[in-house]
């Protein structure tokens, strides 16, 4: 069916173009572009069979929406603009958070999140 494939390319391109982690609904506003007649909700089954077959990876914030990114990035953070509501990727990731760990615990992984004002909101 070329039109589910249409819609699936054209998500794939907005997220792949974006470079941040995207909302469903950003994918929705953008894909629109490529491909015609796509709707939210095939918006959310593409991304849902993306994250199922390892293409996308799930980026949650706490009280957020879910956001989606590429797979197959190194390991990296995200910053969460307060004022504008995206979210961009940090590729640094500091290295000495064994020293935070409590003594007798044993870290395995961890996620960070920044929360401020991206350039544009800070400009």
């Amino acid at each position: 069916m070329p039109r589910k494939t249409q819609q699936r390319n054209a998500v794939q391109r907005v997220l792949a173009d974006a470079n941040r982690p995207l909302s469903a609904q950003e994918v929705f506003e953008a894909a629109q572009d490529f491909a015609t007649g796509l709707g939210i909700a095939t918006v959310y089954r593409n991304l849902k069979m993306m994250v199922r077959e390892k293409r996308l990876v799930l980026v949650s914030l706490a009280g957020e929406p879910n956001r989606y990114e590429l797979a197959g990035k190194a390991h990296h953070h995200h910053f969460h603009c307060r004022d504008c509501n995206r979210v961009f990727e940090v590729p640094e990731c500091t290295s000495d958070l064994r020293r935070m760990t409590p003594d007798g615990f044993l870290l395995d992984s961890h996620d960070l999140v920044l929360y401020g004002k991206c350039r544009e909101c800070a400009g």
